[in-house]
């Protein structure tokens, strides 16, 4: 099975919501998921994530804290998806590949329709905003 390595912004805003996307193409159209995309050759995993979301929504992003990593099998695909908590540098932003877009709260973020992978990913936010008590 074909490994394919890809990074991932959960983007925070500064009410503690999480941008989520719908996908606007392929075989996952329609389904939610957290912005982001491949790793190109020679290429760290933040700069990435700060190429992806440039490319996906003209936006600059501070990937400020490595969240953890996740797998998961598709029928045609190993995915290893490496997730940056993230905040944009400026307020201003497209989409420029996906069909909308939203902000969630953390505690409403398992009523999203996620893609499996990133449905694995819910746990490590749950956990660093467990750690992060006021």
């Amino acid at each position: 099975m074909k490994n394919i390595e890809v990074c991932a912004a959960i983007i925070i805003n500064n009410k503690k919501e999480i941008l989520v996307v719908e996908r606007g193409y392929g075989e996952f159209k329609d389904w939610w998921e957290f912005p982001g995309g491949k790793i190109e050759k020679n290429e760290t995993k933040e700069e990435c994530i700060k190429r992806e979301i440039k490319e996906e929504m003209s936006a600059d992003i501070d990937p400020f804290y490595f969240l953890g990593t996740v797998e998961h099998d598709y029928p045609n695909f190993h995915l290893i998806m490496h997730c940056f908590l993230a905040k944009f540098i400026s307020n201003n932003f497209n989409l420029n590949e996906h069909e909308d877009k939203k902000f969630v709260k953390v505690e409403d973020l398992e009523k999203v329709d996620f893609l499996p992978a990133d449905v694995k990913v819910i746990p490590l936010i749950y956990k660093y905003f467990s750690n992060q008590q006021e």
